[in-house]
């Protein structure tokens, strides 16, 4: 029997216990003659952290939608302190003491912070709504899950990150018997994620049972007190999170021994840059940067949330105001930038935000493979389906996007599947610099090593990268070298043996640091 097999026969049997908060027995869910979800059988207890670990597609989010009334099963049934429960809904779940954070960001863009946490529970005075108290019982909850929004902000001003802490406070706004949390600190930074595992250890010593899904397998190992793994729609077992390392917790994810992570780093690179950037400057001076990029390299942009990473390549692409001394891409000086025009130069973008800005989420799988590319595509006056249908199977072979039919929406595909169609979308026009943001944000570990494979193939093959990352030790383990940002300048670069997240972490917080670095600019 090899290290993995006993692991599996060393698993915690479900026992139930008599002080469950909340349990599924034979819980199950299928869309017609496709099976999502068979016969998982686990519970929730009070004062404990129960964290579901498994690959994009694993069954993770269906078991957290099955459990928070959102989706209802086809097999199984739930039980709340032992009286057995079929939710109407989320309200009707929500109104007995379970409650979900979503791992999408499902809040009112235009209307405020406290407007959201108080959407449909307003609070009254007289005839009057109450904005007053809302307000302050807003920035009371907000101020518990280290969110720096203000309840009079409007959501949709906010950072991404600030917009999840918004939606966890909303949960958090009532007393709950149980708390999901879907990929919660997808979007976070490393101070945000601290501040966030405290909250869930200060529930856990209030009493309250959480569910936990996390990509993040060093966050399950500082929080949960049991683990449970899903494995294509099953459950594999469940473990005393004691008995569980990082490493075999990603083999039991994804059944078999793994390899090393990252690829093996690639030899410097004395080519002559693909890509100069001398003083791009973004909205007045928030962002400024210089900076080069060679054929053959990784160029990493670190940095806390906040830091302008995202924002200095949104204003090197036209989608915020900016200006330039000098842009150059493969010999070529620009003097209009647009997504366009330094597409048609051989430059591409991956945004952070593939659901919102990646994909049409509610169109078919072909469209958003071809979208961009469409001469290519459709060399014809007309679509030709066929043939994107043709490009699409080559695309889901060569990638790995593992879909149980072509004819699906992008919407319906994991989040590491959604990742790898979006990566195949801006291959598709054969471009020369590649700029992915948050490469593997809400990913699992095996496609993350995928996504990390296609990178350095990519590379290898002479084109060029730049990676923007908020996690260090994917930051450090694909650059050649890293540029490393505070305050929206460029205060520190890294090369060789240099590039360790200590030394990341202290360019990016050091205030000594970034003084130096701007004198030498």
């Amino acid at each position: 029997m090899n290290v993995l097999a006993a692991k599996v026969s060393r698993a915690v049997r479900s026992v139930p216990s008599r002080d469950a908060v909340l349990r599924a027995e034979g819980l199950g869910k299928a869309y017609g003659p496709i099976t999502v979800l068979s016969d998982v059988s686990l519970d929730i207890r009070p004062g404990e952290v129960h964290a579901i670990i498994g690959e994009n597609g694993a069954g993770k989010s269906t078991l957290m939608k099955l459990l928070s009334g959102h989706v209802r099963p086809t097999a199984g049934h739930i039980s709340i302190e032992g009286q057995p429960v079929e939710y109407a809904d989320a309200v009707e779940a929500e109104a007995l003491g379970i409650v979900l954070v979503h791992q999408e960001i499902l809040l009112a863009p235009h209307l405020t912070v406290a407007e959201n946490l108080f959407l449909g529970k307003e609070l009254g005075r007289g005839l009057l709504v109450d904005d007053r108290r809302m307000n302050q019982l807003t920035a009371e909850v907000l101020a518990r899950v280290g969110s720096t929004a203000r309840p009079r902000d409007e959501v949709g001003n906010l950072p991404l990150a600030q917009r999840q802490l918004v939606q966890i406070a909303r949960a958090l706004l009532e007393e709950r018997k149980v708390v999901i949390f879907d990929e919660p600190t997808a979007v976070l930074a490393n101070d945000e994620v601290s501040a966030l595992l405290d909250i869930v250890r200060a529930l856990r010593e209030r009493g309250v049972g959480i569910l936990y899904i996390s990509h993040r397998l060093e966050e399950v190992q500082a929080v949960a007190d049991r683990i449970t793994v899903l494995r294509d729609g099953k459950m594999i077992g469940t473990w005393q999170a004691d008995d569980l390392d990082q490493r075999q917790m990603a083999e039991l994810m994804v059944g078999r021994e793994l390899r090393m992570l990252y690829p093996a780093k690639r030899p410097a690179t004395s080519a002559a840059p693909i890509l100069e950037v001398v003083d791009l400057d973004v909205e007045n001076g928030q962002q400024i940067a210089s900076f080069q990029l060679r054929p053959g390299e990784v160029l990493g942009f670190g940095g806390m949330i906040g830091s302008g990473r995202t924002e200095l390549f949104e204003g090197l692409l036209g989608l915020r105001s900016s200006t330039a001394t000098t842009v150059v891409l493969s010999g070529r000086q620009l003097t209009n930038r647009s997504v366009g025009s330094l597409m048609e130069g051989g430059l591409v973008y991956l945004t952070e935000d593939r659901k919102g800005k990646g994909l049409l989420l509610d169109e078919r799988l072909a469209p958003n493979l071809t979208l961009q590319a469409l001469e290519t595509s459709n060399p014809e006056l007309t679509l030709d389906g066929r043939r994107e249908i043709g490009l699409l199977k080559s695309a889901v072979e060569k990638y790995d996007i593992r879909v149980p039919s072509l004819l699906l929406d992008a919407g319906k595909l994991s989040g590491g599947n959604q990742q790898k169609l979006l990566l195949a979308k801006v291959m598709m026009t054969d471009p020369s610099v590649v700029i992915i943001d948050e490469p593997t944000r809400g990913i699992d570990i095996g496609n993350k090593g995928q996504i990390y494979e296609f990178i350095d193939t990519m590379v290898r093959s002479g084109k060029a990268c730049i990676v923007i990352s908020s996690e260090l030790p994917e930051l450090v383990g694909l650059s050649d070298r890293v540029l490393v940002m505070r305050e929206g300048r460029v205060v520190a670069e890294l090369g060789g043996e240099d590039i360790t997240e200590q030394n990341v972490i202290y360019a990016a917080t050091s205030a000594s640091h970034g003084r130096q670095g701007r004198d030498e600019k």
